[in-house]
């Protein structure tokens, strides 16, 4: 399979807190998650459903893919996949993960797509066949229109950009943060706004983008067609690593899962978001 054609890395003098903290945490990444099954019961889930809406053998843009896991799956069936992440160190992990797949990843943050897209677009490469984002990356993304609006110069018109994002309200988190007294973080997700963040002793911020707000920042271009809760009953990582050694009780909240995904979307640890971009060249307002 071919090489996909590299595009110019966004390389920012100072990265953003960020990705300052999930540069620092990179190392380890996937040996703290890898191991977590609830992780992988998520992962499960969005995955079949990227497998049944993408083209067979399409081109395919990640957004904030860390170290690859996502893209180099979805390699391995086939795919051709552009990662971009902001942080250096999951480029380079990523890049391991990818060689001899056609698939490539590349240093971009979601901030700075706008300029991206300029530059990809000059160059004269092909334009993509879908996107995806997994575990949440757009949730340190404080203004979604502008990725929105490079997202959809970037796909072909009727693909579609599957999206997962943190869910507003989680009651998984909230029984589990409780239980571990930690009563402020179980109502995080209530809070408008920037909300602070910390990993690996970095301090971020986060925004839990309510579904309103999303399909605003999506509409000019996109049309929100489902929504799929992902973790309406498999718990959040904040129940690792007990629940992973009760994979019995996983197995049946993972069945759960596929019965409520829909109808309690709203309830998801974290929620996937199928928009399909218009197909026509401009934006649904204009109709251009």
């Amino acid at each position: 399979m071919a090489q996909m054609p590299e595009a110019t890395p966004l390389v920012r003098t100072e990265l953003r807190p960020a990705a300052q903290a999930f540069d620092a945490i990179a190392p380890l990444f996937d040996e703290r998650f890898g191991a977590w099954e609830s992780v992988a019961a998520q992962r499960r889930a969005v995955r079949s459903r990227w497998l049944q809406q993408f083209p067979a053998g399409g081109r395919l843009l990640e957004i904030g893919g860390g170290t690859g896991e996502d893209a180099s799956f979805m390699a391995r069936h086939g795919f051709r996949v552009l990662l971009t992440d902001p942080s250096p160190t999951m480029v380079t992990l990523a890049t391991e993960k990818l060689v001899g797949f056609g698939s490539t990843a590349e240093l971009v943050a979601a901030e700075d797509f706008p300029e991206f897209a300029r530059g990809y677009i000059a160059s004269g490469r092909p334009l993509f066949d879908g996107a995806f984002s997994n575990f949440a990356p757009l949730n340190c993304v404080i203004d979604l229109e502008p990725v929105a609006s490079a997202l959809a110069r970037l796909l072909k018109p009727g693909s579609v950009a599957m999206l997962v994002l943190f869910g507003t309200l989680c009651p998984g988190e909230m029984v589990v943060e409780t239980l571990r007294g930690r009563p402020k973080l179980a109502l995080r997700r209530l809070k408008r706004g920037v909300v602070p963040a910390r990993l690996a002793k970095h301090n971020f911020e986060v925004i839990y983008h309510r579904a309103a707000q999303l399909e605003r920042a999506f509409v000019p271009w996109f049309e929100l067609e489902r929504k799929v809760g992902i973790g309406v009953m498999v718990p959040p990582s904040a129940a690792e690593p007990w629940i992973s050694s009760h994979p019995r009780l996983l197995s049946a909240l993972e069945a759960m899962d596929q019965a409520l995904a829909s109808p309690l979307a709203a309830f998801g640890d974290h929620v996937l978001y199928q928009f399909r971009r218009a197909t026509y060249t401009g934006c649904r307002k204009c109709k251009s």
